[in-house]
C-alpha cells in the first residue's frame, strides 16, 4: 500500500468522526426555523477501498459546495460499504432537516424506500456516480457501459496481434453496485466478439481486492498458468490484487482497470498492469456540487443535466443527469492526462522505486 493511499484509508476514520461531531454541534442552526432556513448538503459517500472517493470525490464537492455558497455546511459521511449505515447516515440527515442529499449508494436496490420518503419529505436527492433506485432529482456520472467497451477494447490492444486466439479471465466489480453490470455488459460487447473465449469469470463483493486476489489463484488452479491469456479488471484496486496473485504463480499476462488510482499507474510504469480508464472526477464532482446547491436555493439547473435516464427498474422515467467521457491510459498517455490535469504530481507517481520507469516513460 503506497504512503498517500494509507494516509486515505487511516485518515477516513477520524476525519469522519472528527465532521460528525462538528455537524452534531451545529445541528440545532437548521432545526430553529423547522428546518426551513437549513443550508446544509448532505453528502454521503459509499465506501473507502477505492481511494479516489477521500482522495478527490469529496474535497471537490466541498470545495465547490463552499465557492457557490460561502455559508452553506455540509454534512459528509462514508458508509463504509456497509448498507445499513448508510440508511442511518441517510435516515439521520432527514432528521435533521437537511434539504438536499447527494447519494452515491453502496446497494442501488436498498435506496427506493429511503429516496420516497426523501420526497415525500421535500428533501432532493441527487444520485451521484452510481445510479439509485426511487424518484431522483438529478444523476450525475459517466457513460458507464462505454467505459466497459473502453475496457475490453484496451485489453484486446494489450494482447496484440494474438487477441483473436486469447483466452480471458474477467473479475467484475460489486453486484450491489449499479455500475458493475454496465461496465461488465460494455467489456463484453467487445470481448465476446474479439478474443477466443472468456474461460473465467467473477463478480467480486465490495470490490476487495483480496477477494480479487483469491479468486485469481482459483482461476490459476483451475485453468493452469498457461490456461489464460490477460485478465479484465473492473477496477485498479482489485487489479492490484490479481496482480499479487499473477506474480506469486509467475505468470505475466496483460490487466487492466480502471480509475486512474496511484498505485494503478505505478504499476503500468512498471509493467505490471496494461492500462487503466482515466475518468475526470472534477467536472463529475462540480456539476454535482452546482446541481445540489441550485436544489438548495430553489434555483433551475436544467442546463447542468442534458440528457435523461430512467431509474434502474425504469420506474422513474427521465431523471435528469448528466454523464461524463473517460478515456484509456496507457504508460504513453500519463503525461498527458494524469499529470497534465493534476490529478497527480510527477513527484507522487515516481517515487525513488518506480524513478527509472518515470524516466523510461519521461515523466518528469
Amino acid at each position: 500500500m503506497n504512503a498517500l493511499t494509507r494516509r486515505v484509508v487511516i485518515g477516513t476514520a477520524t476525519v469522519s468522526m472528527a465532521l460528525a461531531m462538528t455537524a452534531c454541534g451545529k445541528a440545532g442552526d437548521g432545526e430553529k426555523g423547522g428546518g426551513g432556513d437549513n443550508k446544509t448538503i448532505g453528502l454521503l459517500l459509499p465506501e473507502n477501498k477505492t481511494t479516489r472517493y477521500e482522495t478527490f470525490d469529496r474535497p471537490i464537492i466541498e470545495g465547490k459546495i463552499k465557492e457557490l455558497c460561502s455559508d452553506c455546511k455540509v454534512k459528509y459521511n462514508n458508509a463504509a460499504q456497509d448498507t445499513e449505515t448508510q440508511k442511518k447516515q441517510f435516515e439521520a440527515l432527514l432528521t435533521e432537516g437537511v434539504k438536499v442529499i447527494i447519494l452515491d449508494s453502496v446497494d442501488y436496490k436498498a435506496t427506493k424506500s429511503w429516496v420516497q420518503k426523501a420526497k415525500d419529505q421535500g428533501v432532493k436527492v441527487v444520485a451521484y456516480d452510481r445510479l439509485a433506485e426511487g424518484p431522483l432529482d438529478a444523476y450525475v456520472s459517466y457513460d458507464n457501459e462505454k467505459i466497459g467497451r473502453l475496457q475490453g477494447e484496451g485489453l484486446v490492444k494489450a494482447l496484440g496481434d494474438g487477441a483473436k486466439d486469447s483466452n480471458v479471465v474477467m473479475i467484475n466489480g460489486s453486484p450491489t453496485d449499479p455500475n458493475a453490470p454496465l461496465f461488465k455488459k460494455g467489456a463484453h460487447s467487445v470481448l465476446d466478439k474479439q478474443v477466443k473465449k472468456v474461460v473465467y469469470e467473477q463478480d467480486i463483493p465490495d470490490w476487495s481486492p483480496d477477494e480479487a486476489n483469491k479468486k485469481m489463484a482459483a482461476a490459476i488452479d483451475s485453468l493452469g498458468k498457461d490456461g489464460f491469456d490477460g485478465v479484465y479488471s473492473a477496477n485498479d484496486g482489485m487489479a492490484g490484487g490479481i496482480i499479487t496473485a499473477l506474480d506469486k504463480r509467475g505468470v505475466k499476462v496483460p490487466v487492466g482497470g480502471q480509475d486512474a488510482e496511484l498505485a494503478g499507474l505505478q504499476r503500468i510504469l512498471s509493467g505490471k498492469q496494461s492500462f487503466t480508464i482515466y475518468k475526470q472526477i472534477k467536472p463529475e464532482a462540480e456539476t454535482t456540487a452546482e446541481i445540489a446547491v441550485r436544489l438548495l436555493q430553489g434555483k433551475d439547473f436544467k442546463d447542468l443535466t442534458p440528457t435523461k435516464v430512467d431509474s434502474i427498474s425504469g420506474e422513474f422515467k427521465g431523471t435528469p443527469a448528466q454523464l461524463y467521457d473517460a478515456q484509456v491510459v496507457t504508460k504513453d498517455d500519463i503525461a498527458g492526462t494524469i499529470l497534465k490535469d493534476k490529478v497527480y504530481k510527477a513527484s507522487e507517481i515516481c517515487t525513488a522505486e518506480f524513478k527509472k520507469a518515470c524516466d523510461a516513460a519521461g515523466i518528469k
